[in-house]
């Protein structure tokens, strides 16, 4: 068994967070409606979600100023107390780490932003390997973080038999409709803890087993 977890919307609780620091900052700008544009960009890459919102707001300066004010709520709120983790995470960590099994982390953002949140959380030391959004030049959906995570876990725990680590050998724990296509793409066997939005038809025809939880997760696991 071989897991790699996506980071944001699995381990920590970034989409809404983020929305939390948004919305004050619309609101200032006197932005009507962003809490219902927000739901439509979740998962999408950035070129993706400026699309989304020019065609909401078309003021590409209003929408910079906003999101720089949405930066600075961010990281006053961060450094108080860091993001939010999500209900399982340190406990199914803890037992993959105990039951050695190599557990590696696949996320779009960048390894510098990604190895800070996580050692901040306490939550470094649970994984083998990270891959990062800068360490691809594809980003999801198509499949290029999770088959380098695999590679890099590969690597970094050798198999008996000796052959090379792939995704298919992997479950991929992802919430996003894009990062469930990404896994998909890869031959590995997606599962999903819905963060902010229920899945579609498409992606459930797409994942193997979709969870309410972290915890649930576990347990399945556990049942293997």
């Amino acid at each position: 068994m071989n897991i790699i977890f996506d980071m944001d919307g699995v381990i920590f609780d970034t989409e809404r967070f983020w929305l939390d620091c948004c919305i004050p900052a619309a609101e200032e700008l006197n932005m009507e409606g962003f809490a219902e544009v927000y739901p439509r960009c979740i998962g999408l890459t950035e070129p993706e979600t400026w699309k989304v919102v020019m065609d909401a707001y078309g003021d590409r300066a209003l929408l910079e100023e906003m999101y720089a004010k949405a930066g600075e709520i961010f990281h006053e709120r961060y450094e108080e107390g860091g993001l939010p983790v999500k209900p399982g995470a340190r406990e199914i960590l803890t037992w993959l780490r105990q039951q050695q099994i190599p557990t590696a982390l696949a996320s779009s953002t960048k390894e510098e932003i990604v190895t800070k949140e996580l050692a901040d959380a306490g939550l470094l030391r649970y994984f083998d390997v990270l891959t990062c959004g800068d360490h691809v030049e594809r980003s999801k959906p198509a499949p290029d973080i999770f088959i380098e995570a695999a590679r890099r876990l590969g690597q970094a725990r050798p198999r008996e038999s000796g052959a090379d680590l792939t995704p298919a050998d992997c479950f991929i724990i992802e919430d996003s409709f894009n990062g469930i296509r990404a896994a998909a793409a890869a031959g590995a066997q997606p599962l999903m803890v819905p963060d902010m939005l229920e899945p579609t038809e498409e992606i459930r025809a797409l994942t193997y087993k979709i969870f309410r939880d972290l915890f649930e997760v576990r347990d399945f696991l556990q049942s293997l």
